[in-house]
């Protein structure tokens, strides 16, 4: 497959690992890129810059293909240093970032400078345009679907995809509930010249997360997500639990809720302990409509190949159609 993102990327297929908390580290990204993908580290999953750097030559000595890193820049009354993070990213070679959150655009210049590309992922049509013109090289944008935090406008993928190709001259990556050759072949039948997966990679036999929260994203079907944080306009979708279902009362009680009032539910900490000891009921787990595609949990190849196949084929099954 060659489309403006593999050759943006250097990669073989234009399918790219989401930078997941938690997940997003080297035995993930590297197994993606080895199998023609784009892997991806999660820079805030590293407690500080000197560990992305490990991580980095860690993941560097797994795989000699092309990988990114993922820089989250979220509101914060005590942010973490965020351009030591991407310090540490382009002077250890990386030339790909992907960012979300806010606007990347007080980062542009240092990582042009350095020769890297800049992915950035966005919920809205008008958050691309502004990324646009800002200087990023792509836009990832997330439909409704997707696991984390979708924005506030639920848009599902089917428009979002054709409004944002439709805006965008920049090469454009859909995200968000893809996880299957035939929702890749729609993506790009939208506009899209690429797609980005997170929770469809959390179920693959490489990815470093426990078994038992595998299973459960296995066993789901796409209606066992919910949404979370929507009385505080920050909305998050996760996996239907314990604990979202908590977050989701405590939010719907009489008298409203503010943050400290869950923050012992959804603190991060809690999170990686659920994953990483297979404790579904223990944590959040972020999830995607997605999880209701899932029927195996196979390597990140044998998936990435598969995908790639499936495409092609719907793809010729829809021209068919038309004689």
């Amino acid at each position: 497959m060659k489309t403006r993102i593999t050759e943006l990327l250097g990669t073989r297929y234009p399918i790219i690992q989401g930078g997941m908390q938690w997940v997003g580290r080297a035995e993930l990204a590297s197994a993606v890129s080895n199998a023609g993908g784009l892997g991806v580290l999660t820079a805030l999953t590293q407690p500080n810059p000197e560990a992305l750097r490990a991580e980095i030559a860690r993941c560097r000595e797994m795989t000699d293909k092309p990988f990114g890193v993922n820089l989250t820049i979220l509101p914060s009354t005590a942010p973490p240093p965020y351009e030591e993070y991407l310090d540490a990213a382009l002077e250890s070679g990386v030339r790909i970032i992907e960012t979300a959150g806010r606007s990347p655009k007080e980062f542009i210049a240092k990582a042009k400078e350095a020769g890297a590309k800049i992915v950035h992922k966005c919920t809205a049509v008008r958050h691309a345009l502004s990324a646009e013109r800002a200087g990023v090289d792509a836009i990832s944008i997330d439909g409704f679907e997707a696991a984390g935090h979708p924005g506030e406008d639920d848009i599902g993928g089917l428009v979002l995809f054709a409004s944002a190709a439709r805006a965008v001259k920049v090469p454009l990556i859909a995200s968000g509930g893809i996880g299957s050759g035939r929702g890749m072949a729609a993506a790009m039948m939208l506009g899209a010249e690429g797609v980005n997966m997170g929770t469809r990679f959390c179920a693959t036999k490489e990815a470093p997360i426990h078994d038992e929260i595998k299973q459960a994203l296995l066993r789901a079907s796409e209606t066992d997500t919910t949404l979370i944080f929507r009385t505080l306009r920050n909305t998050g979708r996760v996996l239907k639990n314990a604990v979202s279902e908590e977050v989701v009362a405590t939010e719907r009680r009489p008298g409203g809720c503010e943050f400290e009032d869950i923050r012992h539910l959804v603190a991060g900490a809690r999170g990686r302990e659920a994953l990483v000891e297979g404790k579904v009921d223990g944590g959040l787990v972020w999830a995607s409509q997605v999880i209701g595609l899932i029927e195996d949990i196979p390597t990140c190849a044998e998936l990435i190949e598969r995908m790639v196949a499936d495409c092609r084929a719907a793809i010729d099954d829809g021209l068919k159609a038309f004689g």
